[in-house]
């Protein structure tokens, strides 16, 4: 297997960190994303945000709403970019389904957590998950905090 260079750009182009605060993530997918060229350009630049998106379910088909790519300053003049374009989501019909049932009757939302590149494609990792209580937030912290003082407490007794 190969190793990374150190010079080699993370694969990763735009998380959602808010989701993992907002919410529990019950089921991951990996979709494809139907792109313009300017976009692609946009992307690998790093130029995305993900942290208003949600996916809308519609006529069996799921779309991309809320992301923001911001066009570069060199795009082609005949091009008319809108940073906040609905994408298509690219998934199998059998995921869609399965989406699409857990969001009409468990009450789950999917919602975008993470835009990646996957070889040459761009690939978005979409969630169904169930929104958070605020003291499912605060306890979340208090656990966090904690694991983080228990590190702390096993480096310095190790050293």
């Amino acid at each position: 297997m190969s190793k990374k260079k150190p010079g080699a750009p993370s694969a990763t182009i735009a998380l959602n960190k808010k989701a993992k605060h907002e919410y529990h993530i019950e089921e991951r997918f990996e979709a494809g994303l139907a792109l313009l060229g300017w976009e692609v350009k946009s992307l690998r630049a790093g130029k995305a945000q993900l942290t208003d998106a949600y996916v809308l379910l519609k006529d069996g088909e799921a779309w991309l709403l809320g992301s923001h790519i911001t066009p570069l300053t060199t795009a082609s003049s005949h091009v008319i970019a809108d940073p906040t374009r609905t994408r298509k989501l690219l998934l199998h019909a059998r995921e869609i389904g399965k989406i699409v049932g857990k969001v009409n009757q468990a009450g789950y939302t999917c919602i975008p957590l993470a835009l990646y590149w996957k070889k040459n494609k761009v690939k978005c990792e979409i969630a169904l998950v169930k929104g958070k209580k605020q003291f499912d937030k605060r306890a979340t912290e208090k656990e966090r905090d904690w694991n983080r003082q228990k590190q702390r407490i096993l480096r310095d007794n190790n050293v």
